[in-house]
């Protein structure tokens, strides 16, 4: 939780268990493609074996916060969707670390995590972020208050078990293409 970004998802549903987003930088036409999150049911993350679950995160906080949000979308239509959201998991990569300056997508994929509890967003960027679209994160928190997470409460292998997590690149022997069944189609 040292670096943050603001992130704008574009979410396409599977089903009624599974999404995919595409995030981006900004809103605008000139927005850059960050990074790809995965977001499954409650039901669904409980399938998955243990030493997968503390790669993806709770949205709970998220959504009951406020800061997660659907900008120029009416507030009581946001909470229908947003109600749903607040019981799954997500699973983030992010590729381009436009906060480090880069130009480009540069290095491996780095997972991501989400907001958890109080305390964790930066203060400037929140506030930027309440200016520039017109929310309140404290009017919508206390609208959304209603709202549930996870059934049976946030698994505790989730939000990376309460550690970070970063993906290392290391070197492997691959044997020689000689040495390797061929298949011809």
């Amino acid at each position: 939780m040292t670096r943050q970004v603001e992130a704008h998802h574009f979410c396409s549903h599977q089903n009624e268990e599974f999404r995919q987003c595409l995030i981006y930088d900004s809103p605008g036409s000139d927005a850059r493609l960050i990074g790809v999150e995965y977001l499954i049911s409650d039901a669904l993350f409980n399938t998955l074996p243990d030493g997968e679950k503390p790669m993806w995160h709770s949205h709970e906080y998220e959504v009951k916060s406020g800061v997660l949000f659907m900008p120029e979308v009416p507030g009581p239509v946001q909470r229908v969707d947003l109600d749903k959201v607040c019981k799954t998991y997500g699973k983030t990569f992010h590729f381009w670390q436009v906060d480090l300056g880069h130009e480009l997508p540069l290095g491996l994929p780095q997972p991501m995590m989400a907001l958890t509890r109080d305390g964790q967003l930066y203060d400037t960027l929140a506030q930027d972020v309440e200016k520039r679209f017109g929310v309140s994160f404290d009017k919508e928190k206390e609208s959304r208050a209603y709202m549930k997470g996870p059934e049976h409460g946030i698994h505790p292998l989730a939000n990376g078990a309460g550690k970070g997590l970063k993906l290392e690149l290391r070197e492997t022997d691959c044997p020689p293409m000689d040495s390797m069944p061929r298949v011809f189609v």
